[in-house]
C-alpha cells in the first residue's frame, strides 16, 4: 500500500520447487499475494475499497497503475466479498430487471429482502427461461422455503416463481403500480393540453413534475403553480385526488376492507371520462391476488428496498458508462449492498 507520495515494493525471492509426482517445476504459492502475483492481496482490497466510491480511471490515476490492473484487482475484492457473504439461503426475495444497454438488453436481478442484498444477477432477457436459471441457481431444497416474492405485473416472472415455488406468495411492487397509476395521469394531462386553447393551456406546461409528485415534496413556485392548475382544470384535479388517494391501498391489514376501498376507489370513475384511469383500475382487477396478498401480516416486508437498489444499480451504470464487460457489472451490483473486506 503506498506511503503518502510513495510507492512501496517488496522484493521476496520465490522458490521454484520440482514436483516428482508430475515432474513439472511449480513456483511456491503465497497466500500474502493477490491474484495478479505483482500485488499485494492487502493492496489488492485496498484498491477494491476505493473503487467502491471511485470510478476505475479514477483509482487508476491516484495509485498510477495500468486499468486493467485495477479492474482485475477490484474483480478479486469483490469475489472475497462474495465468498464471504456465503450461499445465499432467502425466505423472502424481490424480483427486478435492469436494462444493461440499449436495444432492450435486460438482465434479472433477485434480491433477498430479509437481508438486504442482491442475490443474483443473470438471465439473456426478462423471459421465464430466464427467470427459472434463478431457481436453478439456489436448487430446489432452497426454492421450496421461499415464502413470498415482490415483483412488478410482468407475467413471465409470475409463470417461473408459481411453478419453481408454488408455496410462495406473489406480491407485486407497490412502486410499479404507482407509476402506472403516474402514467395514466400524465396522458390525461397530455390529452387535457390537445384538447385547450389559449390561456386555458398556460396552467398545463410544464406541470409534469409537479403532478406526479408527492406533496410534501413540493415547496415555493412549485405548489403554488399546482394550486393554479388545480383549480383551473377540474379534470385533472380529479385524476390528480385520485391519484393521491390510491396510496391508502397499501395502509390495509385486511383484505376485505381493501378491496371494499377499491371497489370504492373505482366507482369514483364513473362519468369522469378518465380513459387512462378505467385502463388502469381494469389492470388492478386482473392482478387483484397480487396486491392483497400485502394485507397479510407475514407479507408485510421493506418494499422500497427493491427501487433503492435500482436506483443504487443505475448509479453503478453511469459510473462505468462504456464498460462492456459484464461480469464486472454482475460483480459490482452483487457487492454493492455487501460491508466493506
Amino acid at each position: 500500500m503506498p506511503s503518502g507520495q510513495l510507492r512501496i515494493y517488496l522484493d521476496l525471492e520465490v522458490r521454484r520447487v520440482h514436483c516428482r509426482r508430475c515432474a513439472a517445476v511449480k513456483r511456491e504459492r503465497l497466500e500474502l499475494l493477490a491474484d495478479n502475483p505483482y500485488y499485494t492481496k492487502r493492496f489488492a482490497f485496498y484498491v477494491g475499497r476505493r473503487c467502491r466510491a471511485a470510478t476505475i480511471k479514477d483509482v487508476a490515476e491516484e495509485l498510477r497503475l495500468d486499468w486493467d490492473a485495477v479492474k482485475e484487482l477490484d474483480k478479486q475484492y469483490m469475489r472475497a466479498q462474495l465468498e464471504r457473504a456465503g450461499t445465499p439461503g432467502p425466505k423472502a426475495i424481490g424480483i427486478d430487471e435492469i436494462s444493461i444497454r440499449k436495444g432492450h438488453t435486460y438482465r434479472i436481478v433477485v434480491s433477498d429482502l430479509e437481508r438486504h442484498r442482491p442475490i443474483w444477477f443473470g438471465g439473456e432477457d426478462r423471459s421465464e427461461a430466464s427467470m427459472d436459471q434463478f431457481y436453478q441457481f439456489i436448487g430446489e431444497k432452497k426454492a421450496i422455503k421461499i415464502r413470498l416474492a415482490v415483483m412488478d405485473m410482468w407475467k413471465p416472472f409470475r409463470n417461473s416463481t408459481t411453478r419453481n415455488a408454488p408455496q410462495a406468495a406473489v406480491l407485486f411492487d407497490k412502486f410499479h403500480v404507482i407509476r402506472h397509476l403516474g402514467d395514466a395521469l400524465d396522458k390525461v394531462r397530455k390529452a387535457e393540453y390537445a384538447r385547450l386553447e389559449g390561456k386555458s393551456r398556460t396552467f398545463i406546461k410544464g406541470q409534469k413534475y409537479a403532478l406526479l409528485s408527492h406533496p410534501q415534496n413540493l415547496a415555493g413556485p412549485a405548489r403554488k403553480n399546482l394550486k393554479l392548475l388545480l383549480a383551473a382544470n377540474k379534470r385533472l384535479n380529479t385524476a390528480y385526488l385520485l391519484k393521491e388517494s390510491f396510496g391508502q391501498l397499501w395502509d390495509y391489514s385486511s383484505e376485505a376492507w381493501a378491496r371494499k376501498f377499491f371497489d370504492n376507489w373505482r366507482a369514483q370513475l364513473k362519468w369522469q371520462r378518465l380513459e387512462p384511469y378505467e385502463r388502469f383500475a381494469a389492470m388492478i382487477e386482473r392482478h387483484w391476488d397480487g396486491l392483497a396478498a400485502y394485507c397479510r401480516p407475514e407479507n408485510k416486508v421493506s418494499l422500497g428496498f427493491v427501487e433503492g437498489l435500482n436506483n443504487k444499480i443505475r448509479v453503478l451504470q453511469r459510473r462505468a458508462y462504456g464498460l462492456r464487460d459484464e461480469e464486472y457489472l454482475r460483480l459490482k451490483v452483487l457487492t454493492c449492498m455487501l460491508p466493506k473486506l
